[in-house]
Formats: structure tokens, sequence, C-alpha cells
């Protein structure tokens, strides 16, 4: 939702204002040719005009308020990240008694002296119940789902969060780097606006936009409060019987998006359109951004400070790294593969100098397009790579995620038609689906499926001179941005 401007009386499209039927434009006087704008007197300076620095500090302040920057970026690290720890949950599943169960090594006394130390959160702690460690597990699995789907996702973001930081702060000697950074973007998630695009509450929202438009009512939504109103007992619960950690912010976060949710609905609910609706919207388009930002600079801050780290080490500098982890049987889950690229010293030092570099530099690129889309390619191409040859696929699908946030909107775009395109060809072909253009269960041509990849306001636009327009997303502006 972005922020109305009031209309000029003035302006051509008011239908106050005639047209002028000897302007350039009229009908009336088509061979007259245009004449330049007239000087109307000089800006004084620092005034807020266009070129002046108040315009660009108004506009900037305009977008971050008016519109969730990244749509298609936040969405993707929502599908990366859920579909990360849902994989290595349902790997795990055989085995989660001995990571973090009662068979675990780390037993549950152990576990309980350490968060009471560290003040570290996990709702596993609140008993060593056989039948609790179970529910926790399958209540984190079944959130991963629906946060990657986009099912309710400001309520399965929360769940998430609670289950990835139970899970992990249960055995945090079970984890590794790829285990860090779910972590910390499991609470991230929380705060951003990751639904907005390639979901199923984007679809919902169509629905309901396409309701609107014929002067219909949207859809009742009892799930959404349903699941709130059974989370706030659990919530008050939790607090005064201290089960929620020493951690003052993790309460604190809990309690604010609670109240910030029965707010939304109710302020939905009786003044949908009222100065309240549009102030939610503001704060929660900053809180969206700023996250957005944050977790921008995490992703810089783990490339600088592995790579800089990696250039103190003696075998990074003689440009042997990767080889002693290519002879590791822990790392070999292909040794043939293992055997071929160790065996030959100039590709390992290529390599090896070439992870340096691209880490090192990557945060220094930012700010030229060409360049850092360059290194991206280069760098998911490299933890494809760490997934292959030293069997950390867990790993590599949460540094992919993560870098997914600088991917350029335009191939985020032309990615989201193609696999909606794809899956439209794909239902085309199961039995007993009805073919023929306006019939249920088809589309007339393969790119007007709507959907959560391609909802209806994403449909091109008529420009007025027999084209089309670009889609048109909230944060979708034009304009060259570190995430677009």
């Amino acid at each position: 939702m972005t922020i109305p401007s009031p209309q000029n009386p003035q302006s051509p499209q008011s239908p106050q204002s005639p047209q002028n039927p000897q302007s350039p434009q009229s009908p009336q006087n088509p061979g007259a040719q245009p004449t330049a704008p007239q000087p109307t007197g000089l800006r004084p300076q620092g005034s807020g005009g266009p070129g002046g620095p108040g315009g660009g500090l108004a506009r900037a302040l305009q977008r971050v308020t008016a519109s969730a920057l990244g749509p298609y970026q936040s969405a993707v690290v929502r599908i990366g990240f859920a579909a990360t720890y849902l994989f290595f949950l349902l790997r795990e599943l055989p085995n989660r008694h001995e990571l973090y169960g009662p068979d675990s090594p780390w037993h549950w006394d152990l576990a309980r002296q350490l968060t009471d130390g560290n003040e570290a959160f996990s709702v596993l702690m609140w008993t060593d119940s056989t039948v609790w460690f179970e529910a926790v597990y399958i209540l984190t699995l079944l959130s991963a789902a629906a946060l990657m789907v986009g099912w309710r996702t400001r309520t399965m973001s929360v769940l998430f969060m609670v289950g990835v930081l139970s899970v992990q702060n249960r055995s945090i000697f079970m984890g590794d780097g790829g285990d860090n950074v779910v972590h910390l973007m499991a609470i991230y998630l929380v705060l951003t606006r990751c639904a907005q695009v390639w979901s199923l509450d984007a679809r919902r929202a169509a629905r309901n936009a396409q309701r609107a438009a014929q002067g219909l009512p949207p859809l009742r939504d009892i799930v959404g409060p349903v699941l709130w109103v059974v989370l706030g007992p659990v919530l008050a619960t939790a607090t005064l019987m201290g089960g929620l950690g020493g951690t003052w912010w993790l309460r604190t976060l809990l309690w604010i998006l609670w109240i910030s949710a029965a707010v939304w609905w109710a302020v939905n609910r009786y003044a949908p359109h009222s100065e309240p609706r549009t102030l939610l919207d503001v704060l929660a388009n900053l809180a969206h951004n700023a996250t957005l930002a944050v977790i921008m600079a995490e992703v810089c801050l783990i490339y600088a400070t592995a790579g800089w780290y990696k250039i103190q080490g003696s075998r990074w500098q003689d440009g042997t790294a990767l080889y002693y982890p290519l002879n590791l049987d822990y790392f070999t889950p292909w040794p043939a593969l293992s055997d071929i690229l160790g065996a030959s010293g100039l590709m390992v030092m290529v390599l090896t100098y070439g992870t340096v570099i691209v880490q090192v530099a990557f945060p220094f690129t930012l700010f030229n397009r060409r360049v850092k889309n360059v290194l991206l390619v280069v760098m998911i191409a490299e933890h494809a790579g760490i997934a292959l040859l030293l069997g950390l696929p867990f790993f590599s699908m949460a540094m992919i995620a993560a870098d997914a946030v600088f991917l350029p909107t335009a191939f985020l775009v032309w990615l989201g038609v193609r696999v909606t395109n794809g899956r439209g060809r794909l239902l085309s072909r199961l039995p007993g689906r009805i073919r023929g253009p306006g019939r249920p269960g088809t589309s007339a041509t393969p790119g007007t499926a709507y959907g959560p990849a391609d909802p209806p306001e994403a449909a091109p636009a008529k420009d007025g001179h027999g084209g089309t327009e670009e889609p048109r997303h909230q944060g979708g502006g034009g304009g060259h941005t570190l995430v677009g």
C-alpha cells in the first residue's frame, strides 16, 4: 500500500480543469509544435525542489515508508531458508532422538545447565518428556513447510523462529556455519513482509482485490485470528512461568508481535481506510526495509570476515588449503571426483585463491551492478561445488538463500514467469483436467495463469500506446538498488 498524494485541482487529469484547445496535445491543433516551458522564477536554495537536497531526501523517505522494498528478494530468502531447514529436519527424522532428543549424548541436564548460563531460548528445556520433544519437532517441521509456501506467513514465521531456536539451542554442538546463518535469518524473517509475492497469502490478497473491484466484501478470515488467539495464552503462560529464557529482547519481540497482530486485525476490521491503517503500513514497511538492510549487511559481514580470516592462514597463502578437505573421508561423498580434482595442483591453487578473492572483494562491488552479478554467479557456483564435493548440502543451501538477497529483480521476475508457465503446462497434462480458454483449471495462454508467482496486480498494464508496461509491484520502482 502506498500513501496517496493529494491531487492537484489544476492538474491535466483533474476533471475541474478542461483541456486547452490550443495546447500542443489538443486534437484541434495537431500541427502545433511543443514549446519549451516558461520559467516561473528561481527556487531558493534548499527549497526541496526536484534537484535540491530536500527533494532527494523526501523521495528517499517516501520510498522507504510507502512500500516494502525487494519483494522478490525477501520472498526468495523466505523460501530458501524455510526449505533448507525443512529438508534438514526431514533428513534427520530417523536420527532426531540422538541429535536433539532424549537419546542425545548431550543429554537434557547438560543442555539445561548451558542454557541457564548463556540465557539461550529453547522450549525443549521446559520438560524432558519425549512426547514434548516430538511435538516441538513436528511443529517446527510443519511451520517450515507452511512458511516455504507462504501460508499465514506472519504466524508461521514466529513459529518457525521458535522452532529453529529451540532445536538448535538444545544441542549446540550439532550445528555448523549453515545452522548459524539459519539461526539469524529465522529471527530476521519475523520482521519482514516476505509474502508479497510467491506465496499463498499473496494469492489470497489478489482474490480479495478482485472481489473489491467487483464491489464484493473480502473473504472472511477465521484461521488467522484463531491462530493468534490460541498463541496468546501460550505466550502469557510461558512468560509467567519463566519459560522464555533470560533474554529480555526475545520476550519483548514476541509480545510486540502478538499485540501488533491484534491491533492490525482490529484496524482492518473497523477502520480499513483510516489514518491508523496507513500508519501501520508505514511502520511495517520501515521494519521490513530496515531488516532487509540488516540481512544484506549480515551477508557482507559473513563473506568479509571469512575472506580476511583465510588470508591469515598459511595454507590459504600458499594455495593448498583446498587439497586437505578433498582428502578427508568425512568430506568426500564422491571419492573419485575428489581424487580427480585434488590431483591437479593448478586447479587446487586456482580454486583456493579464487575463493579468497571473491569473498574479500564481494562487499566492495555492491554498487557496481555488473561486477556484483558476476560475483554472485561465482559464489553460487562455489556453494554448489561445496555441496557436491564436500557433502555439505544444507550449508550451501543456506548460503545460496542468503546470497539471493542481492539477485537482480529482473532475473527473479523472469524466473517466476518461467516457473509459473512450467507449472501450468505440467498441470494441463494431468488426466481429468478440462482444457480450453475460460474453463476451470486452465488458462487461455501460458502467461496469464494467476498464482503466487503472478498475482493479478502483477499483470502487465496497457501503456496507452498499444504496448505493455513492466509489472508494478511494491518496492519495484525504477533505478538500481543493492537488491535490484
